[in-house]
């Protein structure tokens, strides 16, 4: 007595089952699913266009995986750049600290940062001072750091209420300076994500009115950092859970991307956490990851798109 022909088809439909797991897995895991229309747009930007922005895909790793020495358990987070010392600055969440490095990854001076719960995100602003972001008490301070500075209490500057009281550990992460509208940018972690414009400092010294900033799709699961490219106005938005540094430009619509993945832009292993990105006035570019990871990416002098 034969078997009915659909026992028989079974192990097709197991085997093709396991083929479209096997496919799910692999774009969920290469983010495939993030970037697929970013590549397409890439593909098709004119190379004036490329000259005019930041173009990611032309940058590559210089330095990779470089261990911040002591900073093993504080959980590294923002990045910021000082033009005027030519020193990069990080903060750290699990202990608040200050941080200051070479653009080597060398680190300068550690500043504890009194009274802060969980800093994640820092900046450099117009006037010198750094805003710092308390994502846990939604509050933004900003500092003024002197040289021998080893200690600074947030009591003793002005803070911001940054509202979203029911966000949680899912607040305000990223923030950037721009200088073309003296104002700042700010990324909303996720639940949901968003970026919002913060005039500041507004007529009487303090924050203005915070605005929702508008922007196409960006292709990705959250923001984790900002940083605002001086020369042409693009920002830099950095995705943690999908791995991916985007170009947006000053309407909100992506350019290009990195990937930060092994065997993209010369990576050798991918960078698992990225926290914090910066650049330079050279257009170098920075990112520090959980827990204490710092690399460069510089562009290829010959590289034209």
């Amino acid at each position: 007595m034969s078997l009915p022909r659909f026992r028989l088809l079974r192990p097709r439909y197991w085997l093709s089952g396991i083929a479209v797991l096997a496919l799910g897995v692999v774009v969920q895991t290469q983010h495939l699913d993030d970037r697929a229309l970013l590549w397409w747009q890439e593909g098709n930007t004119p190379l004036v266009n490329r000259l005019a922005s930041v173009w990611l895909p032309g940058y590559r790793a210089v330095i990779q995986a470089r261990a911040l020495p002591g900073l093993e358990k504080d959980e590294t987070s923002g990045l910021t750049y000082n033009p005027v010392t030519g020193t990069l600055f990080a903060v750290t969440g699990k202990n608040p600290l200050l941080v200051e490095l070479s653009r080597q990854g060398e680190i300068l001076r550690r500043i504890e940062l009194i009274g802060f719960a969980d800093p994640e995100g820092v900046e450099v602003l117009g006037d010198g001072r750094l805003a710092i972001i308390d994502e846990r008490r939604r509050q933004l301070t900003t500092i003024t750091l002197r040289d021998h500075d080893l200690s600074l209490d947030a009591a003793d500057f002005p803070g911001f209420d940054l509202g979203f009281a029911d966000a949680g550990n899912k607040g305000f992460e990223a923030i950037a300076w721009d200088a073309r509208s003296r104002s700042l940018m700010l990324g909303k972690e996720r639940g949901p994500m968003g970026l919002f414009s913060l005039p500041f400092p507004g007529e009487d010294g303090a924050a203005g009115v915070m605005q929702p900033f508008s922007y196409g799709d960006l292709g990705m699961r959250d923001i984790s950092s900002l940083s605002i490219d001086a020369r042409t106005g693009h920002a830099l938005v950095l995705s943690d859970e999908s791995r991916m540094l985007l170009e947006i430009d000053r309407a909100g619509q992506p350019v290009s991307f990195l990937s930060l993945s092994a065997g993209r832009n010369g990576l050798a292993k991918s960078i698992k956490q990225a926290e914090g990105v910066t650049m330079d006035e050279e257009g170098n570019i920075y990112i520090v990851a959980e827990p204490n990871l710092f690399y460069v990416f510089s562009k290829e002098p010959a590289d034209a798109g």
